[in-house]
């Protein structure tokens, strides 16, 4: 009996890597593992199916547990909005990496990148080609499979949010002049199927292969998922609109926060067209799918609330971290309520709380929270419109507006760490015991400006919290009891 193909995912809790992980799942003759920063971001029903290693490609000890028998290894792991020194990480990362897969004789090393040339690339574009180029710089040593997307068309990837969104809420749109920039969008199922059969593949030497479906500008992709979303939009391109513009644009009325906006409006500014033939000529049967159809796959994931993944679920990124997150500590300052159970099943009170938030809104005083939404928007952070992958499921690590899920205990506990502009940190945190809801705001001031902040917004939360913790006692004793 063969032994089974051993392959290491890199970024397995990100947009791609996730999905990735299910797929290959999917394979009894693959054997999966995993390098996470975090093992509890990793579902409990996966952790029986991988090896989980927890660390990252800047600790040399971590990479070489996860790199131990390896034959195809997957770097899924960009810096997308990850502060000002990401190129020089991304750089330190991709030479770690493939010099410790050399060193683990790792067979083949799969890079997603993205398209571009060099001569008008952005710079987190220019950041990928160059992580390319590393992880391919030993051909003799190391076999190196490089693909090249462009814009993804998949629920939850921050490109397709933004076109969603964006055609959602606005029926007029004055956009600027980039909109006619061309690129070739992508379906996430193709760039996932690209990857697959990069383990099988038959080719010698390094790859590099350019993935994509039809050629098409920004704007041709707006009025065509428009038109699948069955609505009417007009775009009037302007040349007025400088990216700092466009970017404000696009996170008053997307999720998306103001670092990664900018990024990828930079990112749409220049062409991102298909260089090559590798992908027809190596994998032939791979048919990429019509713009159109990618559009609407997304739309029914949305629609039936089976979002697998999305663009803020990586923890490589400093606004998705919840590393270490998971307990306040002894908080100077903070807001507790007590809301007794009257009776009510522990499970249903869990439930109520796992709904909070999104589409459902905070359940009292919404408008509070809506105001407070547009000012961190305003301010560069989240706001509420990130809203939440499933409406009323959670997972490690989820965005949950403008929190993350920093912690869960089934039936007992959901800890929530604050995600907007704040002066210090602060965690929401739920506890069910067995007679009473605790519910307590912990905060921990950064200096005379955390303290005064804190007191000026007591007010509100005599509003906000103690409704809030009434109002999930109501809606858990509303919940039908799931029989067993």
């Amino acid at each position: 009996m063969n032994a089974p193909c051993r392959i290491l995912i890199t970024g397995a809790t990100g947009y791609i890597g996730r999905r990735l992980k299910d797929r290959l799942l999917k394979h009894p003759e693959l054997a999966i593992r995993i390098l996470v920063r975090n093992k509890r971001k990793v579902s409990p029903e996966v952790l029986p199916k991988v090896e989980v290693v927890e660390g990252d490609t800047f600790n040399p000890e971590a990479l070489r547990e996860a790199l131990a028998g390896i034959d195809i290894a997957f770097y899924l792991i960009h810096s997308m909005g990850a502060g000002k020194d990401f190129e020089e990480r991304d750089r330190l990362s991709a030479v770690n990496f493939r010099d410790a897969c050399i060193g683990a004789g790792v067979k083949r090393l799969v890079y997603l990148g993205g398209l571009g040339v060099k001569e008008t690339a952005s710079r987190h574009l220019l950041s990928r080609i160059e992580t390319g180029e590393i992880l391919s710089a030993k051909p003799e040593s190391l076999q190196t499979i490089w693909f090249r997307a462009g814009i993804i068309i998949g629920a939850g990837s921050a490109s397709f949010e933004i076109i969603y969104n964006l055609i959602q809420k606005l029926p007029l749109m004055v956009t600027p002049k980039w909109v006619k920039t061309k690129t070739q969008p992508v379906a996430v199922d193709d760039v996932l199927a690209y990857l697959e059969a990069a383990i099988t593949v038959t080719v010698s030497g390094n790859l590099v292969v350019d993935i994509g479906g039809e050629a098409m500008s920004f704007q041709d992709m707006m009025l065509r998922a428009a038109q699948v979303m069955g609505l009417r939009r007009l775009l009037l391109p302007v040349p007025v609109l400088s990216p700092r513009l466009s970017s404000f644009w696009l996170i008053l009325f997307t999720p998306i926060p103001y670092r990664m906006a900018a990024a990828l409006v930079e990112g749409l500014r220049s062409e991102t067209i298909i260089q090559n033939n590798h992908a027809s000529r190596h994998f032939p049967g791979i048919e990429p799918k019509r713009y159109e159809s990618s559009v609407q796959a997304a739309i029914s994931e949305l629609e039936q609330d089976l979002v697998i993944s999305r663009w803020c679920d990586s923890s490589t990124e400093p606004f998705c971290d919840i590393l270490h997150q998971d307990d306040p500590g002894t908080p100077i300052l903070r807001d507790q309520r007590v809301i007794p159970l009257h009776g009510l099943d522990p499970a249903l009170v869990y439930s109520a709380i796992k709904g909070i938030g999104g589409s459902d809104g905070w359940l009292a005083y919404n408008v509070l929270w809506q105001i407070r939404g547009f000012l961190d928007k305003l301010t560069g952070g989240h706001g509420l419109n990130r809203g939440r992958r499933q409406q009323k499921e959670l997972r490690m690590g989820d965005a949950l507006d403008f929190w993350k899920v920093a912690d869960l205990k089934e039936n007992k506990r959901v800890l929530l760490l604050a995600q907007m502009k704040l002066p210090g940190k602060a965690w929401l945190e739920f506890d069910i015991q067995e007679d009473r809801l605790v519910q307590t705001a912990h905060f921990h001031p950064r200096g005379l400006l955390g303290r005064l902040y804190w007191y000026s917004v007591l007010p509100f939360h005599e509003l906000v919290f103690k409704n809030l913790a009434e109002k999930i006692i109501t809606r858990a004793s509303s919940i039908t009891p799931t029989k067993k």
